[in-house]
């Protein structure tokens, strides 16, 4: 017999796969001191927006280290959503529909990858504002280019470089759009929306974050740029708490 539902506000999803080819242990392998995942988990526990903080993954070794460091993991990842080929989508609709056997429902989602040491408090309590105010589908961390992308090149046939927009080919970078694309962090949702779409959202917020403080992390020097990155951020934002200063 399926429980009476319960209204909570919102829920922090970590996704977490134990499978990882290119860097093993992936997301729990240790990032300036500490299980990578970790971050993700303290920055929703943090935020103090969330009625529950949650880790999906296949993994007894991280569901450990995610319990550990404050999430808990009521149920862990099917055998179905294991392998190379899940989705995230499809990884949030089962824990979802988990909670809802449970007589859990949420109002808002978000999503949050555990190899995401950028994240902030800050940032999900302001991306989770938007949401509230706004009501989209779906909030989306993203970052410009460095470079404008109507610049591009491709080689042809023949071995020359080609502008894939050769409209643009003699305009200055100045003044071009400014393109973004996704930051790869954390995304927050409406969930009745999500459902509705099937996690195929097309009415996103973009929520705007500097190229300083978003790295893919796909391969050991990816990993280590990231470490560099955030040890810089960290100075950063330790000397502004020092003179009276907001971090984000």
């Amino acid at each position: 017999m399926q429980k009476k539902l319960s209204n909570y506000k919102s829920i922090a999803i970590i996704t977490a796969r134990g499978g990882s080819k290119r860097i093993p242990k992936k997301n729990i392998k240790e990032f300036c001191g500490k299980p990578i995942i970790a971050y993700s988990i303290k920055a929703a526990i943090d935020s103090k927006i969330f009625d529950e903080v949650m880790v999906s993954t296949d993994s007894k070794e991280i569901a450990e280290i995610a319990k550990k460091y404050g999430a808990s993991v009521p149920f862990m990842r099917s055998e179905e959503l294991s392998g190379d080929n899940a989705t995230t989508d499809d990884t949030l609709l089962e824990v979802l529909n988990e909670y809802k056997t449970m007589g859990k429902e949420f109002t808002y989602m978000c999503c949050i990858y555990p190899t995401a040491p950028f994240v902030t408090p800050q940032k999900l309590k302001s991306a989770m504002t938007i949401m509230q105010e706004k009501n989209p589908e779906q909030i989306v961390p993203m970052v410009s280019y460095s470079f404008p992308p109507q610049r591009s090149n491709y080689i042809d046939e023949n071995g020359y470089a080609q502008y894939v927009f050769p409209e643009s080919k003699m305009t200055r970078s100045q003044d071009l759009d400014k393109w973004y694309h996704d930051a790869g962090q954390f995304y927050v949702y409406n969930v009745k929306k999500f459902f509705k779409c099937n996690g195929d959202c097309t009415e996103i917020i973009p929520f705007i974050v500097p190229e300083m403080e978003v790295q893919d992390i796909d391969n050991v020097s990816d990993w280590k740029i990231a470490e560099i990155k955030y040890m810089i951020l960290n100075e950063t934002r330790q000397e502004m708490l020092n003179i009276g200063g907001e971090t984000i």
